[in-house]
């Protein structure tokens, strides 16, 4: 499968065989569990504003059908490439099947920088690469989302764009869309949510009070500044905040209030602050109690495992410590409790999975229920990883993974092969 190459893929790629050894799966079946079941890619000309026209290049990656429809969501960012995609699908299908959702993993991208498109170019990029695609999605096939550089107002495009050409309403064939166009209560700040209930009870496990931690969020999107959100109200000290454009250290306490206020006014935290700047590789470094990595991939590596000084590492983003990193956090025993990514950011695809379920029936809940299943979920699949990592002697990454692998391998045994 030479198409799948890059840093990333190659990172799914050893995270797996480790699993694979594990479980004692035979060479024979590995790569069926591993490999895409399918994978898209699509030439997206567009209409600039200033009379040109522009062709992007778009993906989507669906990795097994075995359970369920696909699901994942799409991003727009200047470094997708068909490998990174390919890797989020595997870790979305591992994700899936950790929460006990019907559904493979998938993910899609279009290789363009957001910010250098007007609205109109926006919209129109969305539109074409959604109509590109509907060969290949639908509510019971491939059900998109959000990612890096998409939000609600896209996925109202793609939901559109679907239905015109279907000729009715089909609210199902995307989530994380607006409440009114079909969306549910809860869905922006799930994934958030999620991370601070994760590491509330990781807290209460370790015997740490919340009003006596402190946390440092490397990220400051909508995942990242959710969590510090919800962190703070819990009484956890917010020391350190990061993006692309800047970041900042105050062993004091960051005014998460200001610091929201201030993305929300100017699009990013530069500006926010010359007084407690700090570089943004050494933001990691600082001592906290709970370090957030809510940005992009393999940003705990070899070079930084060694020197973090945080007791809870919540992999709020996708893929972001590297299997070397993981070696070095394996050797330093328990002085880290690591809450793994496709655990610690599940929260976003167990609330898409509850707007699709609503969208299908079109009965919809209030927040305090989606709010009441989501946490029920994630204390069972945080139980489930804590109790096999004991069992075991392995990483709670391992026994995550372990968990996701064994359900998609089974499921795929019970079906057998066609034809």
């Amino acid at each position: 499968m030479t198409i799948y190459t890059g840093p990333v893929f190659e990172m799914c790629r050893q995270q797996f065989a480790a699993i694979a050894d594990h479980l004692d799966i035979p060479e024979v079946e590995r790569a069926r569990i591993l490999y895409p079941k399918r994978a898209v890619t699509v030439s997206c000309p567009i209409h600039r504003d200033d009379g040109s026209i522009a062709v992007f290049q778009g993906y989507r990656v669906q990795h097994h059908l075995t359970l369920g429809p696909t699901k994942g969501g799409t991003r727009f960012s200047k470094n997708v490439d068909i490998g990174e995609v390919a890797a989020l699908a595997v870790w979305m299908s591992r994700k899936c099947a950790l929460a006990g959702l019907p559904y493979g993993g998938a993910k899609g991208g279009v290789t363009v920088d957001p910010a250098a498109l007007s609205k109109r170019e926006l919209e129109g990029l969305s539109r074409r690469y959604m109509q590109e695609m509907i060969p290949f999605v639908g509510p019971h096939t491939d059900v998109m989302a959000p990612d890096m550089g998409t939000n609600e107002q896209v996925m109202a495009w793609f939901m559109d764009t679907y239905s015109m050409y279907q000729g009715r309403t089909f609210p199902e064939v995307v989530t994380g869309k607006p409440v009114v166009s079909g969306g549910t209560e809860g869905r922006r700040e799930a994934t958030g949510l999620g991370v601070a209930h994760l590491i509330g009870k990781t807290l209460d496990r370790l015997g740490v009070s919340p009003s006596g931690a402190t946390a440092i969020v490397q990220g400051f999107g909508n995942v990242g500044s959710v969590t510090a959100e919800n962190l703070h109200s819990r009484g956890v000290r917010v020391v350190g905040a990061s993006d692309h454009t800047a970041a900042y250290y105050d062993p004091a306490g960051l005014n998460v209030t200001a610091l929201m206020n201030h993305v929300a006014h100017h699009g990013s935290l530069a500006g926010f602050s010359t007084e407690v700047l700090i570089d943004p590789d050494e933001l990691l470094l600082q001592p906290c109690d709970i370090l957030v990595p809510a940005a992009m991939e393999q940003v705990i590596t070899g070079q930084n495992a060694g020197s973090l000084k945080c007791r809870i590492l919540a992999e709020a983003a996708n893929g972001p410590t590297t299997p070397d990193a993981d070696k070095i956090l394996a050797e330093r025993g328990d002085e880290i409790f690591i809450i793994p990514d496709i655990l610690c950011n599940s929260g976003g695809v167990i609330v898409s999975y509850f707007e699709w379920v609503q969208d299908l029936q079109q009965l919809f809940w209030g927040r305090a229920e989606v709010v009441d299943r989501l946490y029920s979920i994630l204390d069972r699949s945080f139980q489930h990883v804590a109790d096999r990592a004991v069992r075991d002697g392995i990483s709670n990454r391992e026994a995550a993974m372990a968990i996701g692998v064994e359900k998609v391998r089974g499921a795929k045994q019970t079906r057998g092969l066609f034809p």
